[in-house]
């Protein structure tokens, strides 16, 4: 079975969790060792030159950013579509309702030329053979903010590099010189991160607040804004690989991500993963039970919130190894191995129910 992957094209134009969760999955599915029946080969499509018709299956990796129609094509193809929408948990049946008045009101002004993303999401949704969410709050979303019946949707979340697992501090150490406890985000620098929301709560703790992060141009002035201020450094953009950030992981005596929203972010788990105790949003798919102690949820404009329970980590350092335990199971080849079972499972109920596809030119 021939899968192709596919997604917005600017996506590896930048790294991010989604540039790591595609490159991660398709490398792991090709990891798989082969079973007898079932040949898999699993392969980034280049819009620009590959035929969808020559797939057996279509993943489509996000909802949005014209993803739609992808699923619109591979559905006309008689394709059988999997689609991972990385969804925000904070879509409901109420936010539902307004956003499709928005959209219907937003058809109307414009003779129906103008769709909003919230009808497009909506499609891609309607249209998919099978959804994968990364959690149970995101499965959540996709039931009661999209109208999604939960027989087509699969939970499966993201997986860890096993070398965040063995990571060290020292390398971070030697290379900046911060010896002491110091509280590490992780991010592209932006106010939907809320880097600054961080850096102002914890302004006269006594905790430097150490930044990694690539920094778009438009957001340069929030940038500045950071660097101004006397407890905050940056280190720039690091690659994923790079043992500098396993190691920053390692040295951190706590990583905050503040943000006003995530779906199951890999800095989190990789945090995790290294020892680390982790402040986080609480607006996000991530459910671990049990984790309290490692693991705290606040509201992303909640700064002294945000203080006190980073203070409290810090004070109540976790075990390392109880705090990796938390993650312990999340691993990109097991995930790999439930989503080709989906493949498998589902081009066979596909091509049960289809007459024989032919192959058109896209």
């Amino acid at each position: 079975m021939r899968v192709g992957i596919l997604s917005y094209p600017m996506l590896f134009q930048r790294d991010g969790g989604l540039q790591i969760q595609v490159r991660e999955t398709v490398a792991a599915l090709n990891r798989l060792a082969p079973c007898a029946g079932r040949p898999l080969q699993v392969r980034l499509v280049d819009a620009n030159h590959d035929r969808l018709a020559d797939y057996d299956l279509i993943h489509v990796f996000s909802a949005i950013n014209g993803n739609f129609r992808i699923v619109e094509m591979a559905s006309e193809l008689g394709l059988p579509v999997v689609l991972s929408p990385l969804l925000s948990p904070g879509w409901n049946r109420a936010t539902a309702r307004r956003a499709e008045l928005a959209d219907r009101l937003a058809g109307r002004l414009t003779d129906w030329m103008v769709q909003t993303s919230y009808a497009q999401t909506k499609r891609a949704l309607q249209l998919a053979s099978l959804v994968i969410a990364l959690g149970e709050a995101e499965r959540d979303a996709i039931t009661q903010g999209f109208g999604v019946v939960p027989e087509k949707i699969r939970v499966f979340p993201n997986g860890v590099n096993p070398h965040f697992f063995t990571a060290n501090g020292d390398l971070f150490r030697r290379e900046t010189g911060i010896a002491g406890p110091f509280v590490l985000m992780v991010a592209s620098i932006s106010s939907y991160k809320n880097q600054l929301g961080l850096a102002l709560a914890l302004a006269g703790s006594a905790l430097p607040v150490v930044l990694i992060g690539a920094a778009p141009r438009h957001e340069l002035p929030y940038l500045q804004q950071l660097l101004a201020l006397p407890h905050v450094s940056w280190l720039g953009s690091l690659e994923h690989a790079d043992p500098l950030l396993a190691s920053a992981y390692h040295a951190a005596a706590v990583v905050a991500l503040p943000s006003q929203g995530e779906v199951l972010p890999l800095c989190v788990l990789e945090a995790l993963a290294a020892g680390t105790p982790v402040v986080m949003t609480a607006q996000s798919a991530l459910e671990l039970p049990d984790s309290t102690f490692a693991l705290r949820k606040v509201r992303w404009d909640d700064g002294a919130a945000q203080r006190l329970v980073i203070e409290q980590l810090v004070a109540e350092q976790p075990e390392r190894a109880r705090v990796q335990a938390l993650v312990s199971q999340f691993s990109w080849d097991r995930v790999a191995a439930q989503i080709a079972d989906c493949y498998h499972g589902h081009v066979q109920l596909h091509d049960a129910s289809q007459p024989a596809r032919r192959h058109h030119a896209v």
